[in-house]
């Protein structure tokens, strides 16, 4: 990621993700650090993987929000520049969500994609 401030970040961290990675980050005892990769898998042929991380990699881009990081490495970086991580609650429940656009389609459950 470039260190100009005002340059746009190539994965957007909402607020609300922010603040629930800080929620879960202080339960656990652990950084407010959100790692999100892409993996081969999933119905549609690539899966997002969520985990909290101890600190982050040198080649990793970082966006912070609040007290919170996302991190990405760059591989997984080609497949989300662009996206947008939310956290959403709703009547069926509450989960992570990424908006893509790199994403032709996804499965029904929104874990899985294709490009």
């Amino acid at each position: 990621m470039t260190n100009d401030p005002s340059a746009k970040p190539p994965v957007t961290f909402s607020q609300a993700a922010a603040e629930r990675v800080t929620e879960i980050a202080h339960q656990q005892k652990k950084p407010a650090i959100l790692r999100l990769s892409v993996e081969g898998g999933g119905c549609s042929g690539f899966r997002y993987q969520y985990a909290l991380a101890d600190q982050a990699e040198a080649d990793d881009c970082q966006v912070q929000q609040g007290d919170a990081v996302l991190i990405v490495d760059p591989v997984s970086l080609d497949l989300l520049a662009g996206a947008t991580v939310n956290f959403v609650k709703s009547i069926n429940g509450s989960a992570f969500q990424i908006d893509n656009p790199n994403a032709v389609s996804g499965c029904g459950c929104g874990s899985s994609f294709s490009i």
